[in-house]
């Protein structure tokens, strides 16, 4: 298995580099035509499919410090894109959401994206995605858990 995993690891290391290109980002927001600065659409899409989201565990999930992540939720929030809420679990801490002008915005890179995945995706047989789809979810879910224990 130690072979496996090497390839496995090699794999994952050549997928983080090129999901943390600058590139891929930009092609992204020029294909679904929206005015966003690219460090900011990660936290947006994440706060659309997790918000209500406080800024400490946003920063956790982006790995980012949360005085950064707190400067680019202000940006967000002054673009129209989120606002910020009490928390539903503490309301002492104001946690983030996507305001329609947001979620319209995480739509149209939804779709761009979708198309760019079809695209690369496009001679795998369906099987072979939804195979890869489910084995890639549970190797982020692990990675999830095993993060929880650090």
């Amino acid at each position: 298995m130690k072979k496996e995993i090497r390839e496995l690891r090699g794999a994952l290391l050549d997928l983080t580099g090129v999901l943390n290109r600058p590139q891929p980002d930009a092609a992204l927001i020029e294909a679904a035509g929206v005015d966003l600065d690219r460090a900011l659409f990660p936290l947006l899409a994440r706060i659309d499919r997790l918000g209500p989201i406080g800024i400490v565990e946003l920063a956790e999930l982006v790995g980012r410090d949360h005085t950064t992540v707190s400067r680019q939720i202000t940006k967000l929030e002054s673009l129209g894109l989120i606002a910020r809420t009490p928390s539903p679990q503490d309301g002492r801490i104001r946690a983030a959401v996507v305001t329609e002008q947001g979620r319209a915005m995480t739509a149209a890179l939804d779709a761009a994206r979708q198309k760019i995945m079809e695209k690369m995706l496009g001679d795998w047989e369906k099987e072979d995605v939804r195979t890869l789809a489910r084995l890639l979810r549970r190797v982020a879910d692990d990675a999830l858990d095993w993060v929880k224990t650090l």
